[in-house]
């Protein structure tokens, strides 16, 4: 499998960390104000509704959607990361794939989650995902964003006790607004949270959705 650079530099790199990672991070570690994101995005989509979360690693928001009531499946880049997330939730459905090119139909599905997973592409290519999100959400689908909130590109060197080479994002929310609104998503909600533990800086959450042409519910 082939791809832009920063493609495959993401694709190894979780390759190589996946089994460590789902070690290190075995559950939803996110605190309480991220839950209460996850809570809200899920209880607005409503129960059993089709959900995909891209980016979604070894799995653990995906099960703690379904756990959340959704019928909920994931896709990642990583061929590892699936690996790891079928085998810890073989109830689930996990897929490789890429979020800027999704193998799904038009306006099919009432949800999406990118959670910390867009911070891995460039930013020029955002108006593009956002764009693929768009198509795939059906008029009054929601999307949830979670990202690191700033703006500048880390290097990554060492991660999960390995040594890699890739790159994180950190995103000006006003920016992913902006930018989600020229794509036909209406932002909802922008949360920004200073950081906790050992983060390095602040983190943001932006609820938004697909407008079915009929009053807010």
């Amino acid at each position: 499998m082939t791809g832009p650079t920063w493609l495959t530099e993401t694709r190894v790199a979780y390759d190589t960390v996946a089994v460590d990672y789902a070690r290190l991070i075995p559950d939803v570690a996110e605190g309480t104000l991220a839950r209460s994101m996850l809570t809200a995005f899920a209880e607005q989509v409503g129960p059993g509704r089709p959900v995909l979360e891209v980016g979604c690693g070894t799995g653990r928001i995906t099960a703690h959607l379904r756990d959340l009531g959704l019928d909920v499946s994931g896709v990642d880049l990583s061929p590892g990361m699936i690996q790891v997330a079928r085998r810890a939730y073989p109830g689930l459905r996990f897929e490789v794939g890429s979020m800027t090119a999704l193998a799904l139909p038009d306006a099919g599905l009432a949800g999406l989650v990118a959670w910390y997973s867009i911070i891995h592409l460039p930013p020029e290519l955002l108006p593009e995902v956002f764009a693929e999100f768009h198509r795939v959400l059906a008029p009054g689908g929601r999307l949830l964003l979670a990202i690191k909130a700033g703006d500048r590109r880390i290097r990554l060197q060492q991660a999960y006790g390995h040594t890699v080479s890739y790159d994180v994002h950190w995103l000006p929310p006003d920016r992913l607004a902006a930018q989600l609104t020229e794509s036909g998503l209406a932002v909802r909600a922008t949360l920004v949270r200073e950081a906790e533990g050992l983060e390095k800086g602040p983190q943001a959450f932006l609820l938004a959705e697909r407008p079915d042409g009929t009053a807010d519910r």
